[in-house]
């Protein structure tokens, strides 16, 4: 009888019917790897061996370590790729508030806040990280927010709003500054709503 020993890695290409199960298990050691060791001293050899995978499978399904990190940006930041479709239900008039709470609240859950900052931790410190993030984000979210106000100047004004609430959750979450770090996230949106509001939609 033959078979792969337990505890062993599997080497080459899996069967038709494993490739989806495969590639999850690659993605979320990715996560995983990245969140832990951050961009440069995460491996392509590390993540396969995190996943109990050959390299090469790595390779096989995403290529070089900036597109595996790619593809785990998206999947970890998901909730955050998703501020495009809540500013869209409602009026111009509150879009302030309502991307100033969901951009607090991805912040403020626990499941969502440790990939964010394993995201952003690798793009403070990797040039080649920072350029995958900036092309996730500008791609998947800020054309996307921008084409929605429908203003000539609309990306540099969600860039600013952006900025705003950036600095912000580095200030709160990554340095943990006081009294910010411990606000109370109702309060913040009071505050901080208002200011993106005119970023978005002001003269």
């Amino acid at each position: 009888m033959t078979g792969t020993p337990e505890g062993t890695r599997r080497r080459g290409r899996p069967p038709r019917t494993e490739s989806a199960d495969t590639r999850a298990r690659i993605l979320t050691a990715a996560r995983e790897e990245f969140s832990e060791r951050g961009y440069e001293k995460t491996s392509v050899r590390g993540i396969g061996k995190a996943a109990g995978v050959d390299a090469a499978l790595v390779h096989h399904y995403f290529g070089t370590k900036e597109q595996v990190f790619e593809a785990a940006i998206e999947v970890a930041f998901a909730p955050a790729l998703e501020a495009p479709d809540a500013i869209g239900d409602g009026p111009l008039d509150d879009v302030g508030e309502r991307l100033t709470r969901f951009i607090i609240g991805v912040w403020e859950n626990p499941s969502t806040r440790k990939p964010v900052l394993a995201i952003v931790r690798s793009a403070v410190n990797n040039e080649t990280a920072a350029a995958v993030f900036r092309r996730l984000i500008a791609a998947q979210v800020m054309r996307r927010v921008a084409a929605r106000l429908e203003r000539p100047d609309a990306e540099l004004r969600v860039e600013l709003a952006a900025a705003q609430l950036v600095g912000c959750a580095m200030l709160r979450y990554v340095i943990k500054v006081e009294p910010l770090a411990s606000a109370d996230p109702e309060d913040l949106v009071a505050r901080l709503a208002p200011v993106v509001q005119g970023h978005l939609t002001g003269p």
